[in-house]
């Protein structure tokens, strides 16, 4: 079996790390509804000190043809290259306290492997816990807060927060691979899978990011400035509101959705959010199409700003 320390390089000085700290992971490239991880992983990274521990490589976990890097290119030549990653960081929360944040591309080879070289860092620098958060797109309503659905073998988590609890099979993703292996070998984990407005799933969705670091504080106690998000947050829906009031039609379909996932959460068994009285997925279509034309608009607001 190759040895897992093969796919990643540490380059920080093992005594500079301290013992005990929890995990926090967040990957992109699978259904990231939302954007919500792609934003959180931005926001944490932007927000808080951090310094790099471990560096996974590139060429042995990346499919360059299918994720093609950036070059920069100035009228003769290229002038910059933005390399993927994919790395371990020492960060530092709003009060100062240590976690480990494993961030950047889902690894599209190797993933036995890779999860293998992830449980050796672990064990390597003791973590206490790994929390691990994800996003979906689910016909819900923007006009109520995110639910989660919360996996793992931490029972006080997954009572408090999993609104959705199915018995299904899904698309698995590396960090599912990891919180399996996790489970088996008996070290605490929990996924937070947030449940996105289908309609806002390619959108870039300020409140997903929020209830993504909302889960995280949930599950480890750590701390983020979320100040400037949920602002934009705001913005964001009072404009989809704006949005909806101004076109009766697609009133009455998000008022459908909202009746669904408000029988669902009086724990009414004859309903739910995700289904219409035939049990079928009600369609994105028609709430996506009157929101092209806000988020069209959205964005040209956007390029007149710069």
């Amino acid at each position: 079996m190759r040895d897992p320390s093969s796919l990643y390089s540490v380059v920080m000085a093992d005594h500079e790390v301290p013992r005990g700290l929890p995990l926090v992971a967040g990957l992109t490239g699978f259904a990231d509804a939302g954007t919500a991880v792609g934003q959180f992983t931005e926001y944490l990274i932007t927000s808080l000190d951090h310094r790099e521990v471990a560096v996974f490589d590139n060429d042995e976990l990346l499919d360059w043809r299918a994720r093609r890097p950036v070059l920069y290119f100035d009228e003769t030549r290229i002038t910059e290259y933005a390399m993927p990653s994919l790395a371990l960081r020492l960060m530092t929360d709003e009060l100062g306290a240590k976690f480990l944040f494993l961030s950047g591309y889902e690894p599209d080879f190797h993933w036995e492997g890779f999860t293998r070289a992830v449980l050796d860092l672990v064990d390597r620098f003791e973590v206490v816990s790994t929390t691990w958060v994800h996003a979906i797109p689910m016909p819900v309503p923007h006009s109520r807060p995110i639910g989660v659905t919360v996996s793992g073998n931490r029972d006080d988590l997954t009572e408090a927060f999993s609104i959705w609890r199915p018995r299904t099979q899904v698309p698995g993703t590396a960090l599912h691979l990891l919180e399996y292996r996790l489970q088996q070998s008996g070290r605490p984990t929990a996924g937070f899978v947030l449940l996105v407005p289908h309609y806002l799933a390619d959108t870039e969705f300020p409140s997903a990011a929020v209830t993504a670091l909302e889960s995280i504080t949930a599950a480890t106690g750590l701390l983020f400035p979320t100040d400037q998000l949920r602002e934009e947050g705001r913005e964001f829906l009072a404009k989809i509101t704006s949005q909806v009031e101004g076109n009766g039609e697609l009133a009455r379909l998000v008022g459908t959705l909202e009746e669904r996932h408000d029988s669902y959460m009086e724990d009414n068994p004859l309903r739910s959010p995700l289904t219409d009285e035939d049990g079928e997925l009600p369609s994105a279509d028609s709430i996506a199409a009157e929101l092209e034309k806000f988020l069209a608009f959205r964005r040209s607001s956007d390029d007149d700003r710069l």
